[in-house]
């Protein structure tokens, strides 16, 4: 490619992100007058129109789709149903999850789709100056664009919130997470929280670990090159969503680990629910108040569901 080619690109790779940037500024500025317009808030339009968009979901799914917490979306739910525009009903595939879905003879739902159905057919008269080839492609890019947008909405979620330095990451839909602390640590605290939104959350102090989340599973990581040579504290403390099991695994060794997990729901793998067993096959009861164990040996376990190695 010459360089005269390759100016040419840039320069058009430059004007096709400045007018992405702009249309989500404007599908966001559409969003804030419809909402206006019928008399609700933005984030409440927003979840109406992806129930609309894409049917019956958990709020857990509606916390992912729309970048907002599980917390968040719970007292919007609330507001909504309230407001006889949604309801909340047991998913009959499986009992224990709720659905949520749109209640579409209310006035105020008659007057959004009109909004979107203006919407839609300036939309169908530009798209009609596309052939089939144009607006495959067309589908294809804004389709691939949206899966970014989600990974993105994670990603910014999961980053440590404000000065205090806490990590957390959305609940969304999942049935169970796993924990693993890799390449050493100097004290781990673990909590549990039946309240919380989150998945889980975390904070350090000293040297801070690379920290994150995929499919349930939150991997914290510290250089291995701070574990060999010493020197400052690795402290982390970590509070899990007590609404899930969770396995939890500490790998590299650890030189302190206290586990509160009042309330925690554990599979049984070991002697007894909710029991830990040591190399020397002892037995204590993970329910009570705090189990601190101190590391003894690189293959010593603590837990059917917390182990160190």
């Amino acid at each position: 490619m010459s360089s005269g080619s390759q100016q040419n690109r840039a320069e058009v790779l430059g004007e096709l992100a400045r007018e992405l940037r702009q249309f989500t500024g404007l599908g966001a500025s559409f969003f804030r007058a419809a909402a206006a317009r019928i008399g609700i808030t933005v984030t409440d339009m927003q979840v109406i129109d992806v129930l609309n968009l894409t049917g019956p979901m958990t709020a857990g799914q509606l916390a992912d789709l729309t970048g907002l917490t599980t917390g968040a979306i719970t007292g919007m739910l609330n507001r909504l149903e309230e407001a006889g525009l949604v309801r909340r009903e047991r998913d009959p595939n499986d009992g224990r999850r709720v659905i949520v879905r749109l209640v579409p003879d209310k006035d105020e739902m008659q007057k959004i789709d009109s909004i979107f159905d203006s919407l839609g057919d300036a939309w169908d008269d530009m798209t009609s100056h596309y052939d089939d080839e144009q607006l495959a492609f067309l589908l294809e890019f804004l389709k691939r664009s949206n899966t970014l947008s989600r990974k993105e909405i994670v990603r910014l979620r999961e980053v440590p919130a404000g000065k205090e330095g806490i990590f957390s990451a959305p609940l969304g839909d999942l049935a169970s997470g796993r924990l693993v602390v890799s390449s050493g640590v100097s004290r781990l605290t673990l909590r549990t929280d039946d309240a919380m939104a989150e998945l889980y959350q975390a904070r350090f102090e000293g040297p801070m670990p690379s920290v994150a989340t995929k499919d349930g599973v939150v991997t914290i990581r510290y250089p291995r090159r701070l574990w060999v040579l010493g020197g400052e504290q690795r402290v982390a403390e970590v509070t899990l969503n007590a609404a899930l099991p969770w396995w939890i695994v500490i790998q590299g060794g650890a030189s302190e680990v206290e586990a509160r997990l009042d309330g925690l729901n554990l599979a049984p793998r070991s002697p007894g629910r909710g029991s830990y067993t040591d190399q020397r096959g002892s037995i204590a009861d993970s329910r009570s108040t705090a189990c601190r164990r101190r590391r003894t040996s690189a293959s010593q376990r603590l837990g059917f569901h917390i182990r160190l190695r």
